[in-house]
């Protein structure tokens, strides 16, 4: 690669840096904060817990 396309290379580098999250950050953030079909993968909730307070949950009514 020559000098002016290093720089070129760097510069695109640097903007993109400064631009924001990526695509795949941003992607990950909406679904950690809206809670959108298919963001299981990001979701930090233990169902296994969810599962067993719903159950206690529905014996308590009885």
């Amino acid at each position: 690669m020559d000098k002016s396309n290093q720089a070129d290379a760097e510069s695109i580098r640097e903007q993109s840096r400064r631009s924001g999250m990526s695509y795949n950050e941003a992607k990950e953030f909406i679904a950690r904060t809206t809670g959108g079909r298919g963001t299981n993968i990001y979701s930090n909730t233990n169902a296994e817990e969810v599962k067993r307070k719903n159950q206690e949950s529905e014996n308590n009514k009885s």
